[in-house]
């Protein structure tokens, strides 16, 4: 039902505008008082919880940043059936993100490219936004997600994102440094050793209680996802989050004009499922077990998110194929899950 509404409706809509469209849904199902009725036809039909970081999750998968930015769907994502919810990117300062348009759909692929640029009302207005979600039974856990504000110089990168982890780890069940984003100039070069690891020293210090995982790029070589899986654990952080959009267009089979005409930015969806797998086994032969990792990229079936959790993931995320299955993903994964470990049992 819903491939024919994206085939025949949504499809003809810009992305950026249909993906506003999606987000007024979204947000209607608590308005309107239907949150916990969709919360009960969407939720697992077993035990899929998972425990880490200190939290309870309700089932290992959730939607990943960049979905909803500014946190302003929040009630509704966790009513879909998402285990955890990652917000943003958000940074400390309020910004407008890159010029339109800055979201294109490559269906053949099932990918999408964006150069979406941290577009978000920064820090201090989500921070009131999602604060008023504490303490309210049966929400999802909550993940924020932080970049640096592009007005803000790389060099002065540490100040910018500890303003932004003072005003969100008090409200945060667990946050993100994200340092992997293309779309933000100078942002992927705190990855290199001698800047990330004053970066995540500060912040953790921040954060105080507030579990903390850094989220990498699937660009990075092999041996660099080693040294960051390295120093992670030398510092004393609490997880990775592997890996964010890649920069690559190897293996398309959209029309060569179609992916010029997007232009630069990041490539997510099912094209990044491969690298993305094998950075999480990268991670995974490095650091403890008891490390949270969270594995994202190009993750659409059920089968996909047991194949990541069977890899050493500890908990899986999604994003690009929500575009093109819908409203009920989450519960589609919940029960294909129960199914497989019923099977399996």
């Amino acid at each position: 039902m819903y491939r024919l509404l994206f085939d025949h409706v949504l499809s003809k809509f810009e992305p950026e505008r249909a993906h506003h469209l999606a987000a007024l849904v979204i947000r209607a199902i608590p308005a309107v008082g239907a949150a916990t009725a969709v919360k009960r036809y969407t939720a697992p039909t077993g035990d899929l919880s998972v425990h880490t970081l200190g939290l309870t999750f309700p089932t290992p998968f959730g939607i990943a940043a960049g979905f909803d930015k500014d946190g302003t769907m929040f009630a509704g994502l966790s009513a879909l059936g998402f285990g955890h919810v990652e917000v943003g990117t958000l940074t400390a300062h309020a910004q407008p993100g890159n010029p339109k348009p800055r979201l294109f759909r490559l269906v053949d692929d099932k990918a999408l490219i964006n150069r979406m640029g941290f577009n978000n009302g920064g820090a201090q207005a989500a921070s009131r936004r999602l604060g008023r979600e504490r303490g309210r039974s049966g929400r999802a856990v909550l993940g924020i997600n932080i970049g640096k504000s592009r007005v803000v110089d790389v060099d002065r990168a540490i100040d910018d994102y500890l303003t932004s982890t003072a005003v969100l780890a008090p409200i945060a069940d667990y946050l993100v440094v994200n340092v992997s984003s293309p779309n933000t100039p100078g942002l992927r070069g705190l990855q290199e050793l001698d800047k990330l690891a004053p970066l995540l020293e500060a912040v953790k210090a921040a954060a105080g209680r507030t579990p903390l995982l850094v989220k990498i790029a699937p660009d990075l070589a092999d041996d660099e996802v080693v040294r960051i899986s390295e120093l992670v654990v030398r510092l004393g952080l609490d997880g990775i989050i592997a890996t964010n959009t890649t920069i690559s267009r190897e293996g398309l089979r959209s029309k060569p004009s179609l992916i010029e005409e997007a232009g630069a930015g990041g490539l997510s969806g099912a094209p990044v499922a491969a690298r993305s797998l094998e950075v999480l086994r990268i991670i995974r032969g490095v650091v403890p077990a008891e490390l949270c990792v969270i594995s994202v990229g190009g993750v659409d079936t059920a089968d996909d998110v047991a194949a990541r959790l069977d890899a050493g993931a500890t908990l899986v995320q999604g994003y690009t194929a929500f575009l093109y299955r819908g409203p009920l993903w989450a519960r589609q994964i919940n029960r294909g899950l129960a199914r497989l470990r019923s099977s399996a049992a």
